[in-house]
């Protein structure tokens, strides 16, 4: 089997500067024990993992290996889109969110396990903006609170930064009109986010969506809409229990495209990396767009 593996050494590392070599020793061990070979890289700034990944499929390579968080996972992802090249993720990183709905350990030993002996599936994708998604896009408050993070330095990310960001901007943030149409059906609404989900959460256990299926063809639209700062905080607690979609002035939808309209400037994000748009947004899901291994799932469990 031909196996290449994309290293970011500084997700999730905080200011740990022998991570990378650590992950290089652990993935050249585990592939080596099994009497294969893996093309090592070690990503050096930002689109390099694209970069690696589509050279990676253009090769012919069968597999490849992303160790990072999720921006790291979307530049790979989009770099075999629609490729024969399956590829599997050994989380970093401060979300995680893919990882969590594909049932990839924490423990990276684990997640290579998964990697080189588990099942490849077939997932969907989603594109905004003519970015591609693998687990969620949104407009608005969530995509402020990525473009805040992503201005923090390496070494100065993880959960409790992005937490106090979204304590923060929960006051702050004002909610924009917006003009959506969802599969064609139009309307007008005041929405603090616009959310298009694959996979079912954010990360850290924040789920916005709990019935999305990574597989169903469909990304689950939610709009939530203008609400007090105080009834912020409170409804905010609803991601936590799986309830998002049970909170007041929260519309779902399950869609196959969208477009999103409003005056200026919006906010944007792709599985966690920022993007500003101006006027519209169209939104669309690729159905079976990637391959990717996974955790064998049991017999009647939902994917």
């Amino acid at each position: 089997m031909s196996i290449v593996a994309i290293i970011n050494p500084i997700s999730g590392a905080g200011a740990d500067g022998a991570a990378g070599a650590r992950r290089i020793a652990l993935v050249r061990s585990e592939v080596e024990r099994r009497g294969l070979h893996a093309e090592i890289h070690v990503t050096e700034r930002a689109g390099h993992a694209h970069h690696l990944a589509a050279a990676s499929a253009a090769a012919g390579a069968e597999l490849v290996i992303v160790w990072g968080g999720d921006g790291t996972m979307n530049e790979a992802g989009a770099g075999v889109l629609h490729s024969d090249t399956a590829v599997a993720l050994v989380r970093a990183g401060s979300g995680n969110g893919l990882a969590a709905a594909l049932g990839v350990p924490r423990d990276p030993r684990a997640a290579l396990a998964i990697a080189l002996d588990g099942e490849t599936r077939t997932i969907d994708a989603g594109l905004m903006a003519d970015r591609p998604f693998f687990n969620i896009a949104g407009i608005g408050f969530d995509a402020r609170i990525a473009s805040r993070f992503n201005e923090r330095a390496a070494g100065r990310r993880g959960a409790w930064p992005y937490l106090v960001l979204g304590m923060r901007e929960g006051w702050q943030y004002g909610a924009v009109d917006y003009r959506v149409q969802l599969d064609g059906e139009a309307g007008h609404v005041r929405a603090l986010l616009i959310s298009f989900a694959n996979g079912r959460e954010y990360g850290l256990g924040a789920c916005i969506a709990p019935g999305a299926e990574l597989d169903d063809g469909l990304l689950d639209a939610t709009i939530v809409e203008e609400r007090s700062a105080l009834a912020r905080f409170w409804h905010a607690r609803r991601l936590v229990t799986r309830t998002a979609h049970l909170a007041p002035r929260v519309r779902t939808a399950r869609v196959t495209c969208a477009t999103i309209e409003a005056e200026g400037a919006m906010e944007f994000h792709v599985d966690g990396e920022p993007g500003v748009a101006h006027g519209r947004i169209e939104v669309r899901v690729l159905p079976a767009a990637l391959k990717i291994r996974s955790a064998p799932v049991p017999a009647g469990a939902s994917k």
